[in-house]
């Protein structure tokens, strides 16, 4: 019995090999209907899918054999992987120098009819092998041998596919724990800068309550510090949620009425001023399966936008909702002063302002807009504004569902 030698980037191989997490997993129906398709196309008792550890060749999936692993010393697979091009056939093992006294040759399962194709990563590197044996010697047909590199692709395609569920579960935990850190510090910060802030507001309104006290420049500067106390106050608040989008992001996805929902946050908003807001709902969306708070707090803020800057003497705003193939647009337009040219991508950003002001006569603090895109990224959607100055503006937002 010959022993396999090392492949040459055996060290490489087997980092890569571990990257997948496959070795000792339970079985999978995947990689068992792949087994039993071989074992039937080349009309064998046994078929495996192996993979080539450092010291044994371990078994994904199995048919006709009841051994999870074998040692690496004895494995034919280990041979197979030293060409990533070929198969390996071995029509009767016992006239072979390689394996003729080899034990799983001699002894159960009595390997005489061999034949393996590699499992080639998407990174060049052969992990083991989808093989077929018998007890008798055979060889197989071309179209044997074309069906087996086609399955052993799928096997690699099952390969590709947990790793990346693998890597996508750690990146979200990371996501998660990252997001969790950042507001908490969010929380923390804001904690420490609204008490100090309170302080002030509660000294600036009291000094308020008795403006005879005050000559006219004294009185202009404390309205002014009373009304930055508030405006930063907002900017505070804003920023907490912004940070706490990213979490609206991970949260499960549920079955619910698209426009039971936007009908709930128009009525919610209505009390924010004198603008009438209309809707068109298609049929098609009672039921869809999303993220039912991110798309309200996408909702809310759109609407109080259109509300707060629209300072049109008749204001409307309308709300469309649109089945689109695997998406769902929400448009929401106004006939507010619309949106500079060249403000229009920009105020996507975090903390950038138009002049804009709202019917209070303040600037916006630059984080809501900020935060829907946030959101509608998160759900893999886009958000994209059409404008024009003096005749209104639409938001509209488009998620897939899949």
């Amino acid at each position: 019995m010959l022993k396999a030698p090392l492949p040459a980037n055996e060290k490489e191989r087997l980092a890569h090999l571990y990257e997948y997490s496959l070795l000792d997993t339970m079985d999978e129906e995947e990689y068992d209907q792949i087994t039993k398709m071989a074992s039937l196309l080349c009309d064998v008792p046994i078929s495996i899918i192996s993979l080539i550890d450092r010291d044994r060749q371990w078994f994904k999936s199995r048919v006709g054999l009841d051994s999870k692993e074998t040692s690496r010393d004895v494995a034919f697979c280990a041979h197979a992987i030293l060409d990533k091009e070929q198969i390996l056939e071995i029509p009767d093992s016992r006239k072979d120098e390689r394996f003729n006294d080899n034990p799983l040759v001699q002894d159960d399962p009595n390997i005489v009819f061999y034949a393996g194709v590699p499992l080639v990563s998407e990174n060049d590197m052969a992990l083991g092998t989808l093989c077929v044996i018998d007890r008798v010697p055979r060889t197989l047909s071309e179209s044997q041998k074309e069906s087996l590199r086609i399955l052993a692709d799928q096997v690699v395609k099952l390969f590709e596919l947990h790793k990346a569920g693998l890597q996508k579960d750690r990146y979200l935990r990371d996501l998660e724990a990252r997001n969790k850190s950042l507001e908490e510090f969010a929380r923390v910060a804001a904690h420490d800068i609204k008490s100090p802030l309170a302080s002030i507001k509660a000294a600036s309104q009291m000094i308020l309550s008795k403006p005879e006290n005050l000559d006219e420049e004294q009185l202009s500067l404390m309205e002014l510090l009373n009304q930055s106390s508030d405006q930063l106050s907002g900017l505070i608040e804003g920023i907490l949620r912004h940070s706490r989008s990213n979490v609206l992001i991970l949260e499960e996805k549920s079955w619910f009425s698209l426009p039971e929902l936007v009908d709930g946050c128009m009525k919610m908003m209505e009390p924010l001023g004198k603008c009438p807001i209309k809707a068109e709902f298609p049929k098609g969306l009672d039921q869809i399966y999303s993220n039912r708070t991110a798309w309200q707090q996408i909702t809310i803020n759109l609407l109080a936008n259109a509300i707060k800057y629209n300072n049109n003497p008749k204001p409307w705003i309308k709300v469309k909702l649109k089945a689109k193939s695997q998406a769902i647009q929400l448009k929401i337009c106004d006939n507010g002063p619309g949106i500079l040219p060249e403000d229009q991508q920009r105020i996507f950003k975090l903390f950038e302002t138009t002049q804009n002001r709202d019917q209070s006569g303040n600037t916006g603090t630059g984080i809501g807009l900020a935060t829907v895109k946030n959101i509608v990224s998160g759900l893999g959607g886009e958000i994209s504004l059409e404008s024009k100055v003096g005749e209104g503006s639409a938001f509209v937002v488009q998620i897939p569902i899949v």
